[in-house]
């Protein structure tokens, strides 16, 4: 629900930038379309709900760092989509990557030829990973989006088309309905839920995502999803610091091995990107 909520704000934040530029759609092409509703489908909507339940059912220090992934899978993408060129050491690094985060998420190690789940291999695991190549494939999309309209046109065209996907989702849930949209818990704090949303929507939702889309505007897909890992670098400070959700010392230890080969990814697809065309 709050997912819900928060696309209806950010919309309604973005009204005045949405309707001066209408005059737009009809010039979009089928193929920036399609991009744009994958876009809103898988970053918008589904990816955000496998996030949240993700904090839900995981540790959300480990949550965030899993995330860290999304690079790699937005790497490929692009090489699949755009034509970018994969450097040669990219593929061991991406599996030291994909390893490393498989063992952030254990939480004993000893116990993984017995059970994943006493190994500590949970949903929450799972749901991070599906979210992870949401997002990623998200982020290719999403420059693929920008080569085909304005900035302002993208990033409301985004949060209408999220929003769709979650109505139609919760419509098939069968939760749209009063009852579920504004439970019990926000009908006693109104004012206070309000403000919390509108909160939400702007700090976490529409202001960033203009600096995202202007950010994909600037930079190839191959390489815009290594510069969110500092999104997921904050929330592990902040999920471990201010919420006490901890690693194990070898979590540790595969948080800076995955860390360092994302890392890594980037650095060796710099070395053979400025020989190419611009987008």
């Amino acid at each position: 629900m709050i997912v819900f909520w928060e696309h209806v704000f950010i919309l309604i934040t973005f009204l005045p930038i949405l309707i001066p530029r209408l005059h737009e759609v009809p010039k979009i092409r089928a193929r920036t379309w399609g991009f744009l509703l994958f876009s809103g489908f898988a970053g918008s909507a589904v990816g955000t709900i496998f996030f949240t339940l993700s904090l839900k059912y995981g540790n959300p220090t480990v949550v965030n760092v899993i995330l860290n992934i999304q690079p790699v899978i937005s790497t490929i993408g692009a090489f699949l989509l755009f034509g970018d060129r994969l450097a040669r050491p990219f593929f061991f690094y991406a599996a030291v990557a994909i390893v490393a985060g498989v063992f952030v998420s254990v939480t004993n190690p000893s116990m993984i030829g017995v059970s994943f789940e006493q190994a500590g291999l949970n949903l929450g695991t799972g749901y991070a990973l599906i979210c992870a190549l949401f997002w990623g494939l998200s982020t290719v999309a999403g420059r693929g989006v920008m080569m085909g309209m304005s900035l302002r046109l993208a990033s409301s065209m985004r949060i209408v088309v999220g929003l769709a996907c979650m109505t139609l989702i919760l419509l098939a849930y069968g939760k749209l309905d009063g009852a579920a949209l504004w439970p019990a818990a926000a009908q006693a704090h109104t004012g206070k839920a309000i403000v919390l949303l509108f909160c939400l929507a702007s700090i976490s939702g529409g202001i960033p995502l203009l600096i995202y889309f202007q950010g994909l505007r600037l930079t190839r897909a191959s390489t815009a999803g290594y510069f969110e890992m500092m999104q997921t670098l904050a929330a592990v400070c902040i999920t471990w610091g201010v919420f006490h959700a901890s690693l194990h010392v070898h979590q540790v230890a595969a948080a800076i091995i995955l860390i360092a080969a994302v890392a890594m990814v980037h650095q060796v697809q710099q070395e053979i990107e400025p020989a190419q065309p611009n987008d």
